[in-house]
């Protein structure tokens, strides 16, 4: 019976195993990365910056229209 459970406790990896096994799983998973080229990165973000200013003037006049709006029904009223 004392055989079986030690021999139990052998088979079971230990906490520092596994941490170690996560990491080397880890960083084979990093090395599979494929990583952006620098031109790539400055396109997309010239993009993001464009679309934000769009949505932005949009919104703003969306805004300005709506403002003027209310006051004209709360100056009528």
């Amino acid at each position: 019976m004392a055989e079986q459970a030690s021999s139990e406790k052998k088979s079971k990896p230990g906490f520092f195993k596994k941490m170690g096994k996560s990491f080397k799983d880890m960083k084979g998973e990093v090395k599979k990365i494929v990583w952006p080229s620098k031109s790539s990165i400055i396109n997309n973000t010239i993009v993001v910056i464009v679309v934000c200013l769009i949505f932005g003037a949009f919104i703003w006049g969306l805004d300005a229209v709506l403002t003027g709006l209310v006051r004209l029904v709360l100056n009528n009223a």
